[in-house]
């Protein structure tokens, strides 16, 4: 069986959950079958892999149609897989093209859904409308739909209702245990910033609307003296988010010590100590179809206070690897609370109310090790994506 993995990011170019989930995925894939990696960006040197740059022609267009005339050449190139599996809008109209130009099935991963995003029109503008078209074409017309997440399975079906049920299938995300392990490291968290004897609560994710960065900040007013808060953000979305990002923190900064911002990706070592030196991670989403950043900090021994949203409830155990908060949200899309001040002040306590009693942060921390091994290993998370791709193609095929 050869497969097409198409994707818009791959190593060294990843900057969010999804590259992360590519990369790992295409690793366990590899020891079991035949994986072609086509990945937009600069040349790779990886074996089976190849990169494709947006042509001249489009380099001045808007980025959705420029996403799309870098489809067109990976979809060509997919002549001879068996099936290919598409990830994000980027890649997903490449692998519905190849799958009308081939004769091959297509499966493709929901990381995120552009109907629950609308705030992309803001980066995107026209191209918004653009994104979501790919997106809906893929999804209605695929062999197969994976949901990395129960939660995202019921919003891939309620975004798009003519979609047969059967064909949408729950494979959750996974985590690396050999790299994603505690890393006690003080020496090293201190050289970032942040005292590693001082309760701290991490935060790790890119500057957008669905990673509720803004409502954490707020929250933040009401911790503890004493207590850092870390942050370890960037890629901003848009000019906009920034600039409310960086306002908040410059106000809290103004109310509070303890305020750390890094704003540079971290490598995997000095990620870990921050993580390992935590006293809890922090997962302030109004969107996440299951939040891989909240399986990194489990491996490495940190509790999860998370926004009961999406697919989070279904990694964090409520009272067990962490906590829990609150949300109602609006029913347009945006995932904005209902009651935005009453989900600020419940994030705070719930953070307070972890930092309040570090010897049960750090048995919450042990549990969501354990939990991540148990439950979340790449290999498993293989062998359950190749029953998929079987079951296509004895489909095809039977």
């Amino acid at each position: 069986m050869r497969v097409d993995l198409l994707t818009r990011e791959y190593p060294p170019e990843v900057y969010g959950g999804a590259g992360v989930h590519v990369a790992e995925l295409v690793r366990a894939l590899r020891r079991r079958i035949d994986v072609e990696v086509r990945a937009f960006g600069g040349d790779r040197a990886e074996p089976g892999t190849t990169a494709y740059g947006t042509p001249a022609e489009l380099a001045a267009a808007n980025a959705a149609i420029a996403t799309l005339g870098v489809d067109l050449q990976m979809a060509q190139d997919a002549s001879g897989a068996d099936l290919v599996h598409s990830h994000t809008w980027y890649a997903n109209f490449a692998g519905a093209t190849a799958k009308r130009l081939h004769g091959i099935p297509h499966v493709v991963t929901a990381h995120s859904l552009e109907p629950l995003r609308p705030w992309k029109a803001e980066q995107l503008g026209g191209g918004y409308r653009v994104s979501s078209w790919a997106e809906r074409d893929a999804f209605e017309t695929a062999d197969a739909v994976i949901a990395v997440s129960g939660g995202m399975r019921r919003d891939i079906l309620r975004a798009y209702p003519s979609i047969d049920p059967d064909r949408v299938e729950v494979v959750y995300n996974g985590i690396d245990l050999t790299d994603w392990v505690p890393n006690d490291a003080p020496e090293l968290v201190r050289s970032l910033g942040v005292d590693p004897d001082a309760p701290s609560i991490v935060f790790v994710g890119r500057i957008t609307r669905q990673k509720g960065l803004p409502y954490l900040l707020r929250a933040a007013r009401s911790l503890p003296a004493g207590v850092q808060l870390v942050l370890c953000a960037g890629a901003p979305d848009t000019p906009e988010i920034m600039a409310e990002v960086s306002g908040l923190v410059e106000e809290l900064g103004r109310e509070r010590d303890g305020v750390v911002w890094i704003d540079r990706h971290l490598p995997r070592g000095e990620l870990t100590a921050l993580l390992t030196a935590a006293t809890a991670f922090v997962c302030p989403s109004i969107y996440e179809p299951l939040g891989i950043v909240n399986l990194e900090a489990m491996a490495c021994g940190a509790p999860v206070v998370g926004t009961a949203t999406g697919g989070i409830p279904e990694v964090v155990v409520d009272g067990g690897t962490g906590l829990l908060v609150p949300i109602e949200q609006v029913e347009d899309g945006t995932g904005t609370p209902v009651d935005p001040d009453r989900f600020v002040a419940d994030l705070a306590a719930a953070l307070t109310e972890i930092v309040a009693d570090p010897d049960r942060a750090a048995r919450m921390g042990a549990a969501g090790r354990r939990r991540a091994e148990e439950q979340f290993a790449w290999g498993a998370i293989a062998d359950r994506t190749i029953e998929v791709y079987e079951r296509v193609l004895g489909g095809v095929h039977g």
